[in-house]
C-alpha cells in the first residue's frame, strides 16, 4: 500500500475538527435572540420536522436563503400543538410565518400504504412518531391564529403544500379535498422548490408591496383571474370523475417556467389562483445555495431529546443537481421539482466534498453523489430548455427514449473520478435512484459509468427500481420495459465478473398498482426466478401520493390517457396479498442467493 493510499485511510489524521454551539444555528428560543440582539424575528418558519440543519431540509434552506438576504429567521421544529408554550416562544414575526409539514408529506409520514400508524420517524429526535401531526400544515396554521389573533401572513410551502395546491385525491380520507389554502386557513402558497418567489414574496411582503403577480406563488381570491387557465371547480371534479382527470392534466402540464400558464380554480364562492412557476436557479445560484453557512447538525434544543435517524445517511451527502424528467407516474418529484435537471458545478461540489473534513465524526465515507435521479447530472434536452416540457409527448416512457433527449454520462463519471480524488474520501457512494434504462440508452458512455459504479461507488449491491415487469402495468406506471431490465442486468453481471467482484442487484417493486392484479404479481414473481434469479425482498404496497398520475388513477378507476376503465385493488388484505406473493420465499431461495 502507498503512503497516499495510507493517509487517505486515516482522514482524520492532522485534520482541524470544529464543533456547533447554538450561535451556529438559526435561533430556536428567546435566549438564542436575545443572545442576538433581536427583539423580533422577521420570519418565523414552522415545521413538522426537528431544526435539522442541512442542505437536505427544504425549511432550513429556506432560512439559510433568507439569512443571507439579511432577514432576520427564527426556527421552530415539531411544535406541541396541545400548548402554546412552543409556539410562542420566539413571539411573533414581523412579516410572515412560513409553515411547512416538514421533509415528506405528514400523512406519508405517519401511515403505511395499508393505513397502519408508522411508530418511527426519521425526523424526530429518538425516533419515535410521537411529535408530527396528521394534516400539519392545516394543525400547525390553526394553532398560531389560536394564540396570535389577526397575525401577519401565512405562507404555506413545501411539498405538502405543493402537492396539494389544487383540489387533490387523499387517500387516507379516501375523498377530494380543497386546495390546502382552503383547508389550513393560510394566506400564501409557494410551490415548488421556489426559491426565487421566496425572495421575492419576502421582499414585496417587507415593502408592503403586492405579492399577487408574483410567480410561484398560490393564493385565494373572491374574483376568478380570466387570462389563467380555468380549472373544473372542486364542485365538478366531485360531481364527475373524469373532470377530476381534466383538472389533473392541466395542473400537470402547466409546472413548466417556460411554458407554463397561470391556473384559477373556483372552490365555492371564492377562487384558488396559481400564478405561473418562478424560474429555476442557473448554475451559479445553484453553487450559492450549497455555500450557505449549514452545521449539518440537529439543533442541541432538539438533541438532548436524542439522535435523529436521517442524519445517518444525508450528513455526508451531496446533491449534485435538482429535478427530475423520469415521469414515474407514482412519483411525485417531478411536479415538485420540475422536469428540467439544474446542476450544480464540477468545482462547487468538490469543494462541498472537502468541507467534510472539518467535521470530526467523518470518516472519509460520502454517503451519496447524487439527486433525485442520480444519472441525470450534466445533460438536458436543448429544446427543453428553449420551450419548456413537452405537453405531448414525455422524455421517456415504457416503450421509448424520446430521440431529443441525448443521454450522455460523459460529464457523471468525469465528476464521480474527481470526488474520488478529493483528500479524505476513502469512498463516495451513489445511494440514489439510478435509471438502468439510461445506462442502456447511452451506447457512448453508459457501459463506461457503470463499469465506474461497479468498481468505485457501490458496496455489495446495487439498487434498482424495476416496479414492475408486466407491461400493462409498467404503462401505467410509466416504467421502461422488462427487457431493457435484462438487457442491463447481463451489463452488470459481465462487469462484476471482469471485476472480479460479488455484488448483486437488489429490485424495488410495487404491489396493487392501479391494474395489477393477483395473476400480474404470479407472472411477476415468476419472472424474477426464471429470468433474474433471486427472489425478491424489497416490495411495498403502492401508496396514492397527492400530486401524482398513480393517485388519479387510484381515485377514478381509469386510465388517464385512454379514460378506460381500468382495475384498481382497494381492499387492504388483497393488496397485502399481492405483496406476499411476489416476497415470499420458496424451494427456489435454496439454489440462488436472494
Amino acid at each position: 500500500m502507498s503512503r497516499r493510499n495510507k493517509d487517505r485511510k486515516n482522514p482524520n489524521k492532522n485534520r482541524k475538527t470544529v464543533t456547533f454551539s447554538e450561535k451556529d444555528f438559526l435561533p430556536t428560543t428567546r435566549e438564542e435572540m436575545d443572545a442576538l440582539g433581536w427583539d423580533q424575528c422577521d420570519v418565523i418558519l414552522v415545521s413538522g420536522d426537528a431544526y435539522i440543519d442541512s442542505p437536505f431540509i427544504g425549511v432550513a434552506m429556506v432560512g439559510r436563503m433568507l439569512e443571507k438576504l439579511g432577514y432576520k429567521v427564527g426556527m421552530i421544529g415539531q411544535p406541541d400543538v396541545k400548548s402554546a408554550d412552543d409556539i410562542k416562544r420566539l413571539g411573533e414575526p414581523k412579516l410572515y410565518w412560513g409553515v411547512s409539514g416538514g421533509s415528506v408529506d405528514s400523512m406519508v409520514s405517519n401511515y403505511t400504504a395499508t393505513k397502519k400508524f408508522r411508530n418511527s420517524d426519521d425526523y424526530t429526535p429518538g425516533g419515535k412518531n410521537d411529535k408530527r401531526p396528521d394534516r400539519a400544515l392545516s394543525v400547525y396554521c390553526n394553532l398560531i391564529r389560536q394564540h396570535f389573533k389577526g397575525t401577519v401572513p401565512l405562507v404555506l410551502g413545501g411539498i405538502e403544500a405543493s402537492l396539494r395546491r389544487v383540489t387533490h385525491y387523499d387517500y387516507w380520507a379516501n375523498k377530494l379535498k380543497k386546495p390546502i389554502l382552503f383547508d389550513a386557513k393560510a394566506d400564501i402558497l409557494i410551490y415548488g422548490m421556489g426559491e426565487i418567489a421566496l425572495e421575492q414574496l419576502t421582499y414585496a411582503i417587507a415593502n408592503g408591496d403586492d405579492y399577487r403577480d408574483i410567480r410561484g406563488v398560490c393564493y385565494i381570491s373572491k374574483e376568478p383571474k380570466f387570462e389563467y387557465i380555468q380549472l373544473p371547480s372542486h364542485q365538478e371534479c366531485l360531481d364527475v370523475k373524469e373532470r377530476y382527470i381534466d383538472l389533473f392534466d392541466s395542473f400537470y402540464d402547466n409546472n413548466d417556467p417556460i411554458s407554463a400558464n397561470g391556473l384559477c380554480q373556483s372552490v365555492d364562492t371564492r377562487y384558488l389562483i396559481q400564478n405561473p412557476p418562478c424560474d429555476y436557479l442557473d448554475e451559479a445560484e445553484m453553487d450559492a445555495n450549497s455555500n450557505l453557512p449549514f452545521t449539518r447538525e440537529l439543533h442541541p434544543y432538539y438533541a438532548k431529546a436524542g439522535k435523529v435517524k436521517c442524519l445517518e445517511t444525508i450528513k455526508f451527502s451531496i446533491m449534485t443537481h435538482h429535478g427530475c424528467w423520469g415521469e414515474c407516474n407514482f412519483c411525485a418529484i417531478g411536479v415538485h421539482q420540475g422536469r428540467t435537471i439544474r446542476t450544480r458545478t464540477e468545482g462547487n461540489i468538490l469543494e462541498e466534498a472537502k468541507e467534510f473534513n472539518k467535521y470530526k465524526d467523518y470518516k472519509g465515507i460520502i454517503s451519496d453523489v447524487g439527486g433525485p435521479t442520480a444519472n441525470m447530472y450534466g445533460y438536458e434536452c436543448g429544446k427543453k430548455l428553449k420551450k419548456g416540457t413537452c405537453d405531448d409527448i414525455r422524455c421517456v416512457d415504457a416503450n421509448r427514449l424520446c430521440k431529443a433527449m441525448h443521454v450522455d454520462h460523459g460529464r457523471n463519471i468525469n465528476l464521480l473520478r474527481k470526488v474520488r480524488e478529493v483528500e479524505g474520501v476513502r469512498k463516495a457512494f451513489v445511494a440514489s435512484g439510478v435509471r438502468y434504462d439510461l445506462i442502456t440508452a447511452d451506447k457512448k458512455h453508459g457501459y463506461s459509468y457503470l463499469k465506474e459504479m461497479v468498481e468505485h461507488h457501490i458496496s455489495g449491491q446495487m439498487k434498482v427500481a424495476p416496479e414492475h415487469t408486466q407491461q400493462h402495468v409498467l404503462e401505467l406506471m410509466g416504467k421502461p420495459a422488462k427487457e431493457t431490465l435484462v438487457d442491463f442486468k447481463k451489463m452488470y453481471d459481465k462487469l462484476n465478473k471482469e471485476s472480479a467482484k460479488q455484488q448483486f442487484l437488489t429490485y424495488y417493486l410495487i404491489a396493487a398498482h392501479p391494474g395489477c392484479e393477483e395473476k400480474d404479481m404470479h407472472e411477476l414473481k415468476r419472472f424474477t426466478t426464471d429470468e433474474l434469479k433471486m427472489n425478491p425482498e424489497q416490495a411495498q404496497v403502492f401508496t396514492p401520493t397527492p400530486g401524482t398520475y398513480s393517485a388519479v388513477m387510484y381515485y377514478t378507476e381509469l386510465d388517464p390517457k385512454t379514460r378506460k376503465k381500468i382495475f384498481v385493488e382497494k381492499d387492504t388484505k388483497r393488496k397485502e396479498k399481492q405483496k406476499e406473493i411476489v416476497v415470499k420465499k420458496d424451494s427456489f431461495a435454496s439454489g440462488f442467493a436472494s
